[in-house]
């Protein structure tokens, strides 16, 4: 079997989603996916990656995944080529499970859970639609379905939207009512205001709902190190599960200075690429959550080589999901099959939303869990109306 053709797609209304289709002379194709910065990620898929795989065996992974990576300039970033790299990667695993008849996960070793329980990254439905997708302030409600408008739920809301999130059975939340004052400010500093109006959403949930929920803090490494203690110090009352990149993931001394001032866990991080950064924070300890995007560190390859350097740190694992419907498929099945897996995850404003538009399936999620893919592969494909689109912008590389 080899690789005769490579094909790139993404659609105008969600072009921040680019999906990498590899086909094979034996008719079987492989799907995959990354996220932001589409005309990028194409060209290298075409003008650099395109040559590295026609011809070869897709079976052939880990070979290929090694010459994707050393590709990549910016090699431990998650750049537009090792975004590139992670999308073909994903469509190799998936065309794997494919040639043998059994999902990812059993793939990378099988079901080291039943179920994985999950938090919902309080998003907008439209939140990740365009280029500018970080600011809080941008995404009024009525973009999408009303019903999971989460991000203008926590920053208004954000008590009644603890109390609907348990009443579904989701136990964990993340939120990230710092990023205007960070955006404002160039996060150099925070004012007495600003802090106080940004606990706010903290005080509403533990109002609401007492320690029944848990909040995850996504800080987007918009801070310096002494605004993002200063912060922390502010947050310790309120027992959040993590900080999130608190600062920029460039600095393991850094990050490790921020970790030892506050007893609460660090997360770290969703920007990070290949196990070698990954290293050097556990070396320092500077994280106790190791974080990995699956669309942007490598792909599967590289996220399970990840989660078991995490392992041997005693560190847990958990998947990033704020992206497409194919990578959190890919980030599901990576989490089912390490043992390490905290938690995973997801976004209740794309799985009930826009997710269902793109593609012919999404992981179970049920009273507050999510359960394995089913089916060969990632055991989900872009529906038949995607190719039918008149904003598809669509790629072909051939033999």
């Amino acid at each position: 079997m080899k690789i005769t053709e490579v094909e790139t797609l993404y659609t105008e209304e969600f072009s921040n989603v680019i999906w990498v289709r590899v086909h094979t002379d034996a008719g079987v194709t492989g799907l995959g996916e990354t996220f932001f910065g589409p005309g990028s990620v194409t060209a290298h898929v075409h003008e650099v990656l395109a040559h590295k795989l026609l011809g070869r065996d897709p079976l052939a992974i880990e070979a290929i995944n090694r010459e994707m990576v050393y590709a990549a300039l910016g090699f431990s970033s998650s750049g537009a080529e090792m975004r590139a790299a992670s999308a073909v990667d994903i469509a190799l695993w998936d065309l794997f499970g494919k040639v043998c008849n059994l999902p990812v996960h059993q793939m990378l070793g099988g079901l080291s859970h039943q179920r994985l329980r999950i938090y919902n990254t309080c998003a907008n439905p439209r939140y990740a639609q365009a280029r500018n997708f970080r600011p809080v302030d941008n995404w009024a409600s009525g973009q999408g379905d009303a019903r999971y408008a989460d991000l203008d739920g926590f920053m208004h809301r954000a008590g009644e939207l603890a109390e609907d999130l348990l009443a579904s059975g989701i136990t964990a939340m993340k939120i990230w009512p710092f990023d205007p004052p960070a955006m404002e400010n160039d996060g150099r500093y925070i004012t007495t205001d600003q802090l106080k109006l940004a606990l706010e959403p903290f005080e509403k949930i533990r109002k609401a709902v007492g320690d029944r929920i848990e909040i995850m803090v996504e800080l987007h490494s918009l801070w310096n190190l002494p605004t993002a203690k200063q912060i922390a110090r502010a947050l310790e009352p309120f027992q959040p599960t993590w900080f999130e990149d608190p600062i920029r993931m460039n600095s393991p001394q850094a990050l490790a200075e921020f970790a030892r001032s506050t007893p609460i866990s660090v997360c770290a991080s969703e920007v990070l690429a290949t196990r070698f950064p990954y290293k050097d924070l556990l070396d320092r300890d500077a994280t106790h959550v190791v974080m990995v995007d699956i669309g942007w560190c490598g792909g599967l390859t590289e996220a399970r080589k990840i989660a078991a350097l995490a392992d041997t740190y005693h560190r847990p694992f958990a998947a990033h999901d704020c992206v497409g419907p194919v990578a959190f498929a890919a980030g599901v099945h990576a989490s089912f099959s390490q043992p390490n897996t905290l938690i995973q995850e997801s976004v209740r404003a794309y799985y009930n939303g826009w997710y269902k538009d793109l593609v012919t399936a999404t992981p179970r999620i049920e009273g507050g869990y999510v359960y394995p893919m089913e089916g060969p592969g990632l055991g989900t494909e872009l529906r038949p109306e995607v190719f039918d689109r008149g904003d598809l912008v669509r790629k072909v590389s051939r033999v």
